[in-house]
């Protein structure tokens, strides 16, 4: 049991230190939000070792956005209430801390005291708070700044115990909630299935709504090392917890994700095949990210 652990471990790991931007990848977008260049800012972290930024990994996400017509910035430096206020919606996506090699616990806070104190207040007074945060060692990274608006992360990796592939969330099984982000503008915007690529369980607060809810065959293996799995490693069932979920905050509004790819546009491993909205399995991930976003901007009510 222990060396099959060990080389499905592998195989991730390759993976996810091979992964470049799939800049090829440009879905139709049937009814632009806004003309060129006339929407909302969009700004995303690039100030605390992220694993995903503008104009690297998450590359297909603002393009996607930008198509939309959307202002998309990068947010380069500590989280200050003046530089905040450029952003309407802020996206942080896999931050890290300055041990952005070291995949081993434990995995110290990206954020400063101060800087979730700032972002805190910045929602209750209006600003959209985009958090994406996958599995170790991401998740203990923004633990913290997930904590201070009711969201408890575990730092692990969440594996579907039939397949340990990736993870399909739908309306028909209800691991996808009928909502508003689901729903959309509408018809043409409704989302019935979105995938996920591996990435962390967490549990929600009572005011947040769950949108990808796991089913009962997902475990969460919690280990010491990245991608390091043995008969030693802790496992808690996962049933029940989100991979994503939604809420107003204060005047403000919050997402948060445990899983990145998704999001983005990806080719990994030596062989290159695509991970995230430009799968095959994950065709309704782009028109998924787009109505969140429109949720957060306040196009969706």
């Amino acid at each position: 049991m222990k060396i099959l652990i060990f080389l499905i471990a592998l195989i991730p790991f390759a993976l996810f230190s091979q992964q470049n931007a799939d800049t090829t990848y440009h879905p139709e977008i049937k009814y632009p939000a806004y003309a060129s260049g006339t929407g909302p800012v969009v700004c995303i972290d690039e100030g605390h070792y992220n694993f995903h930024t503008m104009n690297g990994r998450y590359k297909p996400f603002a393009m996607l956005l930008e198509r939309d017509g959307y202002n998309v910035k990068a947010f380069p430096g500590t989280f200050r209430a003046s530089e905040l206020e450029q952003c309407n919606i802020l996206v942080i996506a896999n931050a890290l801390s300055d041990r952005a090699e070291d995949y081993t616990i434990p995995d110290p806070s990206a954020f400063t005291g101060a800087e979730i104190e700032t972002l805190k207040k910045w929602v209750t007074d209006g600003g959209s708070l985009f958090l994406i945060a996958d599995h170790m060692p991401m998740a203990d990274a923004s633990k913290d700044l997930a904590a201070a608006f009711g969201f408890e992360f575990t730092n692990g990796f969440v594996f579907d115990t039939l397949s340990r592939g990736i993870a399909f969330f739908n309306l028909d099984n209800k691991t996808l909630t009928d909502c508003i982000i689901t729903k959309g503008r509408d018809t043409t915007e409704n989302v019935h299935e979105v995938v996920t690529f591996t990435g962390q369980a967490f549990t929600i607060p009572g005011d947040a709504t769950s949108i990808l809810t796991f089913s009962d065959a997902f475990v969460n293996f919690l280990p010491d090392t990245a991608w390091v799995f043995d008969e030693t490693t802790k496992k808690i069932d996962a049933g029940g917890w989100s991979q994503g979920a939604f809420m107003k905050y204060g005047k403000g509004k919050i997402a948060v994700f445990g899983e990145a790819a998704m999001f983005t546009a990806q080719v990994a491993g030596p062989e290159p095949r695509k991970a995230g909205m430009n799968s095959e399995y994950a065709t309704e991930n782009y028109q998924f990210l787009l109505n969140i976003i429109h949720w957060l901007d306040g196009k969706l009510e």
